[in-house]
Protein backbone atom coordinates (compact mmCIF):
# COMPACT_ATOMS: atom_id res chain seq x y z
CA UNK A 1 0.00 0.00 0.00
CA UNK A 2 2.67 2.32 1.28
CA UNK A 3 4.56 1.78 -2.85
CA UNK A 4 1.56 2.18 -4.47
CA UNK A 5 0.84 5.75 -2.59
CA UNK A 6 4.42 6.50 -3.00
CA UNK A 7 4.34 6.06 -6.88
CA UNK A 8 0.68 7.70 -6.91
CA UNK A 9 0.77 10.67 -5.21
CA UNK A 10 -0.14 13.15 -7.95
CA UNK A 11 -3.48 11.15 -8.73
CA UNK A 12 -4.29 10.90 -4.98
CA UNK A 13 -3.81 14.63 -4.31
CA UNK A 14 -5.58 15.32 -7.69
CA UNK A 15 -8.95 13.00 -6.17
CA UNK A 16 -8.68 15.48 -3.34
CA UNK A 17 -8.87 18.53 -5.21
CA UNK A 18 -11.39 16.83 -7.75
CA UNK A 19 -13.73 16.36 -4.96
CA UNK A 20 -12.94 19.54 -3.38
CA UNK A 21 -13.68 21.21 -6.76
CA UNK A 22 -17.14 19.16 -6.89
CA UNK A 23 -18.69 20.37 -3.61
CA UNK A 24 -17.79 24.01 -5.18
CA UNK A 25 -19.75 23.35 -8.68
CA UNK A 26 -22.79 22.37 -6.62
CA UNK A 27 -22.50 24.99 -4.36
CA UNK A 28 -22.21 27.55 -6.80
CA UNK A 29 -25.22 26.15 -8.73
CA UNK A 30 -27.45 26.26 -5.93
CA UNK A 31 -26.14 30.08 -4.96
CA UNK A 32 -27.40 31.19 -8.75
CA UNK A 33 -30.28 28.86 -8.61
CA UNK A 34 -31.28 30.76 -5.51
CA UNK A 35 -30.22 33.79 -6.74
CA UNK A 36 -31.66 34.05 -10.05
CA UNK A 37 -34.97 32.32 -9.98
CA UNK A 38 -36.16 32.54 -6.46
CA UNK A 39 -34.79 36.23 -5.31
CA UNK A 40 -32.44 35.67 -2.35
CA UNK A 41 -30.58 37.92 -0.51
CA UNK A 42 -26.86 37.45 -0.44
CA UNK A 43 -27.07 37.55 3.07
CA UNK A 44 -30.01 34.58 3.21
CA UNK A 45 -27.86 32.42 1.04
CA UNK A 46 -24.45 32.89 3.24
CA UNK A 47 -26.90 32.52 6.20
CA UNK A 48 -27.98 28.70 4.22
CA UNK A 49 -24.47 28.06 3.60
CA UNK A 50 -23.17 28.37 7.10
CA UNK A 51 -25.86 26.32 8.15
CA UNK A 52 -24.97 23.50 5.61
CA UNK A 53 -21.10 23.89 7.14
CA UNK A 54 -22.14 23.63 10.24
CA UNK A 55 -23.57 20.48 9.58
CA UNK A 56 -20.60 18.80 7.68
CA UNK A 57 -18.56 18.66 10.87
CA UNK A 58 -21.35 16.23 12.34
CA UNK A 59 -19.88 13.07 10.06
CA UNK A 60 -16.23 13.74 11.14
CA UNK A 61 -17.28 12.42 14.92
CA UNK A 62 -17.92 9.07 12.55
CA UNK A 63 -14.22 9.44 11.04
CA UNK A 64 -11.21 7.11 13.22
CA UNK A 65 -7.49 7.34 12.75
CA UNK A 66 -5.51 4.62 13.25
CA UNK A 67 -3.14 5.10 16.37
CA UNK A 68 0.51 6.57 15.55
CA UNK A 69 3.36 6.29 18.28
CA UNK A 70 4.19 10.09 19.37
CA UNK A 71 7.45 11.68 18.28
CA UNK A 72 9.69 13.62 19.92
CA UNK A 73 10.07 16.50 17.27
CA UNK A 74 9.96 19.72 17.83
CA UNK A 75 8.74 22.61 15.65
CA UNK A 76 12.43 24.22 15.33
CA UNK A 77 14.14 20.49 14.86
CA UNK A 78 11.51 19.66 12.12
CA UNK A 79 11.86 22.79 10.51
CA UNK A 80 15.78 22.64 10.71
CA UNK A 81 15.37 18.90 9.05
CA UNK A 82 13.55 19.83 5.93
CA UNK A 83 15.96 18.85 2.98
CA UNK A 84 17.01 21.53 1.06
CA UNK A 85 15.64 20.37 -2.20
CA UNK A 86 12.26 21.11 -0.37
CA UNK A 87 12.85 24.29 1.14
CA UNK A 88 14.03 25.62 -2.32
CA UNK A 89 10.84 24.59 -4.04
CA UNK A 90 8.84 26.02 -1.13
CA UNK A 91 10.65 29.37 -1.81
CA UNK A 92 9.68 28.91 -5.24
CA UNK A 93 6.36 28.06 -4.85
CA UNK A 94 5.53 31.01 -2.50
CA UNK A 95 7.04 33.60 -5.49
CA UNK A 96 4.85 31.72 -7.32
CA UNK A 97 1.68 32.57 -5.03
CA UNK A 98 3.23 36.23 -4.79
CA UNK A 99 1.67 36.54 -8.40
CA UNK A 100 -1.54 34.69 -8.11
CA UNK A 101 -4.00 36.66 -6.29
CA UNK A 102 -6.86 36.19 -4.86
CA UNK A 103 -9.26 34.26 -7.20
CA UNK A 104 -12.18 37.32 -6.67
CA UNK A 105 -10.13 39.69 -8.75
CA UNK A 106 -10.65 37.06 -11.94
CA UNK A 107 -14.53 37.61 -11.00
CA UNK A 108 -14.59 40.88 -10.43
CA UNK A 109 -12.95 41.61 -14.09
CA UNK A 110 -16.05 39.47 -15.21
CA UNK A 111 -18.40 41.38 -13.00
CA UNK A 112 -17.35 44.81 -15.11
CA UNK A 113 -18.24 43.74 -18.44
CA UNK A 114 -21.88 43.16 -17.12
CA UNK A 115 -24.78 45.39 -16.00
CA UNK A 116 -27.67 44.39 -13.94
CA UNK A 117 -28.60 41.21 -12.80
CA UNK A 118 -25.91 39.86 -15.38
CA UNK A 119 -23.34 41.49 -13.34
CA UNK A 120 -23.72 39.38 -10.48
CA UNK A 121 -25.30 36.37 -12.48
CA UNK A 122 -22.86 35.58 -15.24
CA UNK A 123 -19.47 35.55 -13.02
CA UNK A 124 -21.27 32.76 -11.01
CA UNK A 125 -22.06 30.78 -13.82
CA UNK A 126 -18.33 31.80 -14.76
CA UNK A 127 -17.10 30.44 -11.76
CA UNK A 128 -18.99 27.16 -12.22
CA UNK A 129 -16.93 26.47 -15.15
CA UNK A 130 -13.83 27.30 -13.64
CA UNK A 131 -14.46 24.27 -11.09
CA UNK A 132 -15.76 22.40 -13.48
CA UNK A 133 -12.46 22.56 -15.75
CA UNK A 134 -10.55 21.98 -12.17
CA UNK A 135 -12.63 19.24 -11.00
CA UNK A 136 -12.41 17.59 -14.42
CA UNK A 137 -8.51 18.17 -15.27
CA UNK A 138 -6.96 17.18 -11.73
CA UNK A 139 -6.76 13.90 -11.62
CA UNK A 140 -5.63 13.11 -15.32
CA UNK A 141 -2.62 15.96 -14.68
CA UNK A 142 -1.83 14.11 -10.82
CA UNK A 143 -1.92 10.73 -13.17
CA UNK A 144 0.36 12.96 -15.86
CA UNK A 145 2.66 14.07 -13.14
CA UNK A 146 3.13 10.58 -11.64
CA UNK A 147 4.00 9.06 -15.06
CA UNK A 148 6.51 12.01 -16.46
CA UNK A 149 7.19 13.86 -13.13
CA UNK A 150 6.12 16.73 -10.55
CA UNK A 151 8.34 19.49 -12.37
CA UNK A 152 7.65 19.31 -15.91
CA UNK A 153 3.53 19.46 -15.07
CA UNK A 154 3.88 22.52 -12.33
CA UNK A 155 6.23 24.35 -14.82
CA UNK A 156 3.37 24.36 -17.37
CA UNK A 157 0.74 25.38 -14.78
CA UNK A 158 2.96 28.27 -14.01
CA UNK A 159 3.31 29.05 -17.78
CA UNK A 160 -0.12 28.63 -18.17
CA UNK A 161 -1.21 31.12 -15.19
CA UNK A 162 0.93 33.64 -16.97
CA UNK A 163 -0.55 33.44 -20.08
CA UNK A 164 -4.56 33.24 -18.58
CA UNK A 165 -3.42 36.51 -16.85
CA UNK A 166 -2.90 37.91 -19.91
CA UNK A 167 -6.19 37.17 -21.61
CA UNK A 168 -7.74 38.85 -18.42
CA UNK A 169 -5.68 41.87 -19.22
CA UNK A 170 -6.53 42.55 -22.46
CA UNK A 171 -9.94 40.91 -23.19
CA UNK A 172 -13.25 41.41 -21.80
CA UNK A 173 -16.00 39.68 -23.57
CA UNK A 174 -18.48 36.75 -22.98
CA UNK A 175 -16.72 34.40 -25.17
CA UNK A 176 -12.93 35.22 -23.95
CA UNK A 177 -13.88 34.67 -20.48
CA UNK A 178 -15.46 31.41 -21.12
CA UNK A 179 -12.04 30.92 -22.44
CA UNK A 180 -10.20 32.47 -19.45
CA UNK A 181 -11.82 30.50 -16.67
CA UNK A 182 -11.61 27.24 -18.18
CA UNK A 183 -8.19 27.68 -18.43
CA UNK A 184 -8.08 29.40 -14.96
CA UNK A 185 -9.60 26.21 -13.77
CA UNK A 186 -7.43 24.20 -15.90
CA UNK A 187 -4.30 26.00 -14.01
CA UNK A 188 -5.44 25.40 -10.49
CA UNK A 189 -5.76 21.38 -11.65
CA UNK A 190 -2.70 21.29 -12.93
CA UNK A 191 -0.54 23.31 -10.06
CA UNK A 192 -2.61 23.17 -7.30
CA UNK A 193 -2.64 18.52 -6.20
CA UNK A 194 1.09 18.33 -7.66
CA UNK A 195 2.34 21.52 -6.06
CA UNK A 196 1.48 19.22 -2.71
CA UNK A 197 2.17 15.99 -4.01
CA UNK A 198 5.78 17.28 -5.33
CA UNK A 199 6.66 18.59 -1.41
CA UNK A 200 5.11 15.31 0.04
CA UNK A 201 7.94 13.71 -2.35
CA UNK A 202 10.97 15.72 -1.49
CA UNK A 203 10.07 15.20 2.07
CA UNK A 204 11.31 12.59 4.75
CA UNK A 205 8.36 10.12 5.83
CA UNK A 206 8.58 11.35 9.43
CA UNK A 207 8.39 14.81 8.69
CA UNK A 208 5.93 15.25 6.06
CA UNK A 209 2.97 16.77 7.75
CA UNK A 210 5.58 19.20 9.23
CA UNK A 211 6.37 19.90 5.22
CA UNK A 212 3.08 20.22 3.64
CA UNK A 213 2.26 22.57 7.29
CA UNK A 214 5.29 24.83 6.06
CA UNK A 215 4.62 25.00 2.72
CA UNK A 216 0.96 25.99 3.00
CA UNK A 217 2.45 28.40 5.82
CA UNK A 218 4.65 30.40 3.19
CA UNK A 219 1.80 30.31 0.63
CA UNK A 220 -0.68 31.97 2.90
CA UNK A 221 2.31 34.41 4.17
CA UNK A 222 2.53 35.63 0.87
CA UNK A 223 -1.65 35.35 -0.56
CA UNK A 224 -2.07 38.72 1.52
CA UNK A 225 0.39 40.86 0.08
CA UNK A 226 -0.26 39.50 -3.47
CA UNK A 227 -3.49 40.26 -3.31
CA UNK A 228 -2.91 44.18 -2.15
CA UNK A 229 -0.29 44.57 -4.85
CA UNK A 230 -2.99 43.54 -7.18
CA UNK A 231 -5.46 45.86 -5.80
CA UNK A 232 -3.30 48.56 -5.79
CA UNK A 233 -2.62 48.42 -9.16
CA UNK A 234 -6.29 47.35 -10.07
CA UNK A 235 -7.29 51.03 -7.88
CA UNK A 236 -4.88 53.10 -8.98
CA UNK A 237 -3.78 52.27 -12.54
CA UNK A 238 -5.80 49.80 -14.30
CA UNK A 239 -7.27 46.07 -13.98
CA UNK A 240 -5.17 45.13 -16.60
CA UNK A 241 -2.02 46.43 -14.43
CA UNK A 242 -2.83 43.88 -12.12
CA UNK A 243 -3.22 40.75 -13.98
CA UNK A 244 0.00 41.94 -16.22
CA UNK A 245 1.79 41.93 -12.58
CA UNK A 246 0.84 38.40 -11.95
CA UNK A 247 1.52 37.54 -15.94
CA UNK A 248 5.13 38.87 -15.29
CA UNK A 249 5.60 37.61 -11.48
CA UNK A 250 4.46 34.62 -12.68
CA UNK A 251 7.09 33.77 -15.15
CA UNK A 252 9.87 33.87 -12.63
CA UNK A 253 9.05 30.46 -10.98
CA UNK A 254 9.40 28.86 -14.33
CA UNK A 255 12.78 30.43 -14.65
CA UNK A 256 13.53 29.07 -10.99
CA UNK A 257 12.22 25.62 -11.61
CA UNK A 258 13.94 25.36 -14.89
CA UNK A 259 17.62 26.88 -13.70
CA UNK A 260 17.76 24.64 -10.57
CA UNK A 261 15.67 21.46 -11.88
CA UNK A 262 18.89 19.15 -11.24
CA UNK A 263 18.29 19.94 -7.47
CA UNK A 264 15.08 18.28 -7.05
CA UNK A 265 15.73 14.98 -6.81
CA UNK A 266 13.24 12.28 -6.03
CA UNK A 267 14.49 9.19 -4.58
CA UNK A 268 12.83 5.43 -5.93
CA UNK A 269 10.40 5.23 -8.76
CA UNK A 270 9.70 8.86 -8.40
CA UNK A 271 13.52 9.76 -9.57
CA UNK A 272 12.55 10.75 -12.84
CA UNK A 273 13.79 13.61 -15.00
CA UNK A 274 12.88 16.99 -14.81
Amino acid sequence: MQSLWATQKGKGFGIHRAMDSAGAILGSIVVFLLFWFFGFSFRLIILIAGIIAFASLIPLHFVKESERKPQNITLKIGLRNLPESLKLFILIAGIFDLARFNYMFFVLRAQQAFTGKLSIGVPILLYVLFNIFYAAFAVPFGVLSDRIGRGRVIVLGYILFSLTCLGFAFFNSLPAFVILFALYGVMHAIIDGNQRAFVSDLSPDRLKATALGTFHTVIGLVELPASLIAGFLWQYISPGAAFIYGSVVGIIPVVLLIAFRSHFEVPGELNKKF
